[in-house]
Order: C-alpha cells, then structure tokens, then sequence
C-alpha cells in the first residue's frame, strides 16, 4: 500500500472529491484526520471508512477560516497519530455573481473559505512536518483560477491566489523535504456540478476535448500520486485533471 502508516488531514471531506480522497488514502493505508463543517455527513464518512478500511479516523466539525479552530485540530490530531504526514486542503466554496451585482459578502465568503482555510491549515501543519523534516502538501485548486470564468470573479481569485500560495510555500518549505503541489480540476460530477442546467452542460462539454465530465475518484488518483513517494521530486506544480479544456 503506497500509505502505509501515513496520517493523512484533509478538509472538507464529508462529500464529493474530500470524501474520495479520503476512501482512497485508507484504503491504501492512511489513518485519517478529517473534517468539514457538515457534521453529519462527516459522521457518516468516518463510520464508512472505519467500516471498510480498519483505518482509524479522527473526525471533527471545523471552521477553517478560524485559525484557532484548525490549530487546535491540529493539537488533536498531534496527540492521537503523534505525526502529521499529508495535508489535503479540500475545503471551499462558491458564492457566484457579476461583479457589479456581487456583495462584499459573497466575496469575502469565498475568499476566506478557499483561501484564508488554506492558509490556515499549510501555517498549523508547517512546524511539525518540518520537525520532521518530511511531508506532502496538496491544495485543490480549480481551472477556473487559470483560466477565469463569467460571474466566478471571487471563486477564480480564491484559486488563483491558492495557485500563488503553492508556489510561495513550496519554496519556503522546500528545504525541509516538504512537497507543495496543487491540483486544478475542471469540471467534476459532483453535487455542485449537479445543479449545472442541461443546456449549459452540453455547451461545457463541447469545450473538453475528451467530451466528458471527470469523476471524484479522477482527482483522488492524482492526490494519491502526489501524497506518494511516487512524486517526491514534484514540487511547485500546478496538475490539471481536467480532460484537456484548458491547455
């Protein structure tokens, strides 16, 4: 198994591409430390996992906007596992609007979820994996922050600055062994993409050359690549899964 013994945090893993990455880093043989703000749903992943894996978890309902609330999780996992080998930040939001019709809250409830939690999270799980002098850090990003998308001005500039923010840390953290990469999806099956009209889907999968929506389990492979071994000479990068929109 490519994660043997591996602890592994990821954030907003109570659906969608968070909760396929976490069945797949169990059952390649990660304990996990998950979170969202969704308790129940949460609840629920975690009985699954633990069900069908054997993987121990630690679950816990978190605000990654709040910095004490993701260092003191951090303090928790710390004294359950004692490591702290993978960082998935998952979690994030959208909030769409036109620019001139987006209020102050729908921008700063994007940015702080899908930026700022990043933040938080990379900041609280820095000292101990450079103590340890190893470590994977994965940030999901979106295509939209490459490419930019009508009425997504705060989503595309939440995942452009997590981009940014990728690059910037794996420099810092470089030198301690520590992998920073992001993965950029393009349009995945999940419950967001489900509220995607029949008209607007059909024009957006005439713009992907392989002419399909991906899946969850498409972006949890590449996370699994990157929280490997396999990709321990990656760092800095930016992966799209995306079927060749945007190249």
């Amino acid at each position: 198994m490519r994660l043997e013994n591996k602890v592994s945090m990821i954030t907003g893993a109570a659906r969608g591409i968070g909760r396929e990455i976490a069945m797949l880093f169990a059952s390649e043989g990660s304990n996990l430390a998950i979170c969202d703000v969704n308790e129940e749903a949460l609840a629920a992943t975690k009985g699954e996992i633990e069900k069908t894996t054997g993987r121990k978890v630690v679950a816990a309902k978190i605000d990654v906007t709040r910095e004490e609330d993701v260092q003191n999780f951090v303090k928790k996992v710390l004294d359950n596992f004692s490591s702290l080998d993978i960082l998935v930040n998952n979690a994030g939001i959208t909030r769409d609007n036109l620019v001139m019709r987006m209020s102050e809250q729908e921008w700063d409830a994007v940015l702080d979820v899908n930026l700022k939690g990043a933040f938080n999270c990379i900041k609280a799980v820095s000292r101990p994996m450079m103590k340890n002098r190893s470590g994977k850090i994965i940030n999901m990003a979106s295509i939209i922050g490459i490419m930019g998308n009508m009425g997504q001005a705060n989503y595309s500039a939440s995942k452009g600055g997590l981009i940014a923010l990728t690059k910037s840390v794996a420099k810092e953290l470089g030198s301690r062994n520590i992998n920073v990469n992001a993965i950029a999806p393009g349009f995945i099956q999940t419950d967001m993409t489900d509220k995607l009209q029949g008209e607007i889907k059909e024009t957006l999968l005439k713009l992907i050359p392989l002419g399909k929506m991906g899946e969850a389990k498409d972006v949890a492979r590449l996370a699994l690549f990157l929280a490997s071994s396999d990709s321990s000479y990656i760092t800095g990068q930016v992966l799209q899964v995306d079927g060749g929109m945007v190249m």
